[in-house]
């Protein structure tokens, strides 16, 4: 008598891959959606940030009248990552402007409805990132505030 040699996995065997496939997928996609979601605030950070030199020079050269849209200091209304992008004078005895430059971000999905980052201008120069709206502040870019 010649014996079979069994060729094949049993039923038990795929069920305990396919088990943990599925414990694996359910780990791994809602991580991979929070990594998602932090590289589009960094991304529409990077969008406005390209901004912020023209945006100084164009004040101390020609004063805050100068400044009134995105155009003056280079950027679009509007790029992939953000939805709309708005510029605002600072003030022209301080130099402080809240929402130098912000930005509405486009479809923002997990990062919150209508989240908005932006960067405020100090009556020093300085620039600072800030995260609003609906903004869930696990996703904000280092160095932004709430």
């Amino acid at each position: 008598m010649q014996r079979q040699i069994q060729q094949g996995f049993t039923l038990i065997e795929l069920m305990i891959v396919v088990a943990i496939i599925g414990i694996l997928a359910a780990i791994a996609i809602p991580a991979y959606q929070d990594y998602v979601s932090k590289a589009k605030a960094a991304a529409a950070l990077a969008d406005i940030a390209a901004g912020e030199t023209s945006y100084e020079l164009l004040f101390i050269e020609n004063g805050a009248a100068a400044i009134s849209a995105p155009a003056d200091i280079g950027l679009s209304a509007s790029t992939g990552n953000c939805s709309t992008i708005a510029v605002f004078a600072p003030n022209a005895t301080t130099g402080a402007a809240t929402g130098a430059i912000s930005c509405i971000i486009n479809n923002p999905g997990r990062i919150g409805t209508g989240a908005v980052i932006r960067l405020d201008r100090t009556d020093t120069g300085l620039y600072q990132c800030v995260v609003n709206g609906n903004f869930d502040v696990k996703f904000a870019p280092a160095g932004c505030n709430t």
